[in-house]
């Protein structure tokens, strides 16, 4: 397995609204330690939110986005007597957040040519309307799964 942090005990609110999954997600958009940095693209997303989607606060935007794209179900290499299958298992609650959130940003910085400000307040209005690059990729993930459904009785 990965390398095992004390990050989720550790993990304390966002400074503007207290959320633990927005600071997740700034930690995970942080490069090189620039905390402030990514906090500024974070905040600046948000409020480029603000002007776009009406009646709904921006963080709730960000959280239904992040829940959206949240798979339920994947697949995973099994070796059974010298085959491989790809057997659909369900996800646990903190890989379903990870998988989301690195989704979301990776399809923003596949985005090229803007701000990532700009990039990230599109992906997750995206989200939160069930479209774009994020919720393709848990799309295919949910095909894949529902496809490999005859290897199912290999998740023991």
């Amino acid at each position: 397995m990965g390398r095992i942090t004390a990050s989720r005990a550790q993990l304390v609110g966002d400074p503007a609204y207290g959320s633990l999954l927005a600071s997740k997600f700034i930690n995970v958009l942080m490069y090189d330690g620039k905390k402030s940095t990514a906090q500024g693209v974070f905040y600046g997303a948000l409020e480029l939110i603000r002007a776009r989607v009406k009646d709904v606060e921006p963080i709730d935007v960000f959280h239904r986005a992040v829940e959206n794209v949240k798979p339920e179900i994947e697949v995973r290499s099994k070796r059974v007597g010298g085959a491989s299958y790809q057997v659909p298992m369900q996800v646990s609650r903190n890989r379903q957040q990870s998988l989301a959130i690195r989704w979301i940003l990776g399809s923003v910085r596949e985005k090229k040519g803007r701000a990532t400000s700009k990039k990230l307040a599109d992906e997750l209005v995206d989200a939160f309307n069930r479209e774009g690059a994020a919720m393709t990729k848990r799309d295919n993930v949910h095909r894949m799964a529902d496809a490999n459904k005859a290897f199912a009785h290999f998740a023991w």
